[in-house]
């Protein structure tokens, strides 16, 4: 059973473990290693079959350890594809991810097709498609729908057709992505006599509104995959779907939170004469509790302020919502002293959620007089980006809200220069590098440091520039405050915050 397996099998691709033993042995009772042995065919028989299921089991599980090592969604996707094309012995394909309960996402991804070549299948009319058909709950696809030779066939789409010989495939397998319940059965049930032998909690199929989309395979010449091969795929799929499915709610559950934190957050920055305002927020995958603010105060004022509230998901984010609102209506009622704003919002923390702790930094500016009053508690100092100086704001060292019976330290004046910027963030910036306090401070500093002069006259670009820099390179998170921005990218478990204020 340990015997070397042949380099390609059944159209299997070589880096796949194939079986030794394929179908066609065993209905003729030889093996393909060594001829038969009339006197010993039961037995030879049944050790090829039990070789055959062996090999496969070996098979199905690489494939599936290496899918579920996958973390993301797209990953999940592009992995199902490599592997099914490699188990029909297709070269190419594609997966249209459609959830039948309407909540998305919705989108394409090839293997070995460009984008552009994705684009053509969409020309073509759905019902003609076959992946389009299972998308459409049609009767006759659950099993899924085998193409054997596209060009022959005389009620094809013209339409089709034409994007067949475009892109040089002549037949194609689709499968529906089905993922299994296991569910109990309802308590008035009672199991058929023919069902005892049946575990109580036996995976059934899911109905077509669990359908999450379909998987194609493209073969470059006529053919079709055997009943081995579609056995072989078959259980992938289906186990391959509940991954998928585990990992679209994941992507879901992200979004969501991704979009409450948005929410609970400044839709516009205010327009303020002298100073010029840009924010950049990163969310984690798990919902951070990092915000910011910039809001006009009386005496064309303007209080600025970054923080971070202790833990992750929905519950620090409701937190920061109610810590960011509070710390509004202080402001407007006491913003010229940092110290009393920061006070009472420690106050309101401490009686109302004793549990939890934050930190803050809170700046009353004034921007005719190019000044910021600042008051922080236990946050990172600003930091002072100009033409002739870069360099950290020194505050005085205080504890986090929440940590001490009654917080109190004294504030400090900031005076920038014309043209310089003043840059506030959160520990998340920090954080996220992986390299200890010291060393993030000074990569931060290089980073602001080295900002080009064609950038400077631009807080947006600017704190773009240092989160380029200071981060690693799939390490910024997946939504920004500006969609454009070139460096959202992956998730991390830590916030981000950036404001930077550019004073003229």
């Amino acid at each position: 059973m340990n015997a070397p397996h042949p380099p390609k099998v059944a159209g299997i691709d070589s880096t796949v473990p194939a079986p030794a033993h394929t179908v066609a042995s065993v209905a003729t009772g030889t093996s393909p290693a060594a001829p038969a042995h009339p006197r010993n065919a039961p037995g030879a028989l049944l050790q090829d079959r039990l070789a055959g299921w062996v090999s496969d089991l070996t098979t199905l599980h690489e494939l599936t350890e290496r899918l579920t090592r996958t973390r993301a969604l797209d990953e999940a996707l592009r992995e199902m594809l490599r592997a099914g094309a490699a188990l029909v012995g297709a070269r190419r394909g594609l997966v249209a991810l459609e959830p039948a309960d309407g909540l998305g996402p919705d989108h394409m991804i090839g293997l070995g097709l460009a984008h552009a070549d994705l684009g053509h299948f969409e020309t073509v009319p759905r019902s003609s498609l076959p992946y389009g058909r299972i998308l459409d709950g049609l009767p006759g696809a659950d099993d899924g729908i085998a193409e054997p030779d596209l060009l022959a066939e005389k009620g094809l789409d013209p339409r089709h057709r034409e994007v067949a010989a475009r892109l040089g495939y002549a037949a194609s397998y689709t499968l529906p992505l089905v993922p299994k319940t296991s569910e109990p059965p309802e308590a008035s049930e009672t199991p058929m006599p023919s069902e005892t032998s049946r575990l109580p909690y036996a995976p059934r199929a899911a109905g077509p509104g669990l359908r999450l989309g379909a998987a194609v395979w493209l073969y470059d010449e006529p053919a079709e995959p055997s009943e081995r091969q579609r056995h072989l795929v078959g259980l992938y799929v289906r186990y391959a779907a509940e991954h998928l499915a585990r990992l679209l709610e994941l992507e879901r559950t992200c979004a969501s939170m991704a979009t409450m934190s948005e929410e609970l957050l400044p839709s516009r920055l205010p327009r303020i004469p002298g100073v010029q305002l840009a924010a950049r927020h990163r969310t984690s995958a798990h919902g951070g509790g990092d915000w910011y603010d910039a809001l006009p105060l009386p005496d064309a004022a303007l209080g600025l302020a970054v923080g971070s509230v202790t833990g992750a998901g929905p519950s620090a984010v409701a937190a920061m919502g109610r810590l960011r609102a509070s710390l509004r209506a202080y402001a407007v009622m006491e913003g010229e002293d940092p110290v009393a704003v920061l006070s009472d919002l420690e106050l309101l923390l401490r009686l109302t959620e004793p549990a939890r702790s934050a930190t803050a930094l809170f700046g009353y500016c004034e921007p005719a007089l190019r000044k910021i009053t600042l008051a922080g508690a236990g946050h990172s100092p600003p930091l002072l980006i100009g033409e002739r100086r870069t360099e950290f704001v020194e505050t005085s060292v205080s504890a986090p809200l929440g940590m001490l019976a009654c917080w109190e330290a004294p504030s400090v004046e900031v005076y920038p220069e014309p043209g310089e910027t003043v840059l506030l963030y959160t520990d998340g910036l920090l954080h996220r590098t992986g390299d200890p306090t010291d060393r993030a401070f000074a990569r931060l500093h290089a980073a602001a440091a080295g900002v080009p002069q064609a950038l400077r006259r631009d807080p947006g670009a600017i704190a773009d520039h240092i989160l380029r820099t200071v981060l690693p390179e799939g390490t910024t998170a997946s939504k920004a405050t500006d969609p454009t921005d070139p460096t959202a990218a992956t998730d991390s478990a830590e916030d981000v915050v950036l404001l930077a204020a550019r004073f003229e």
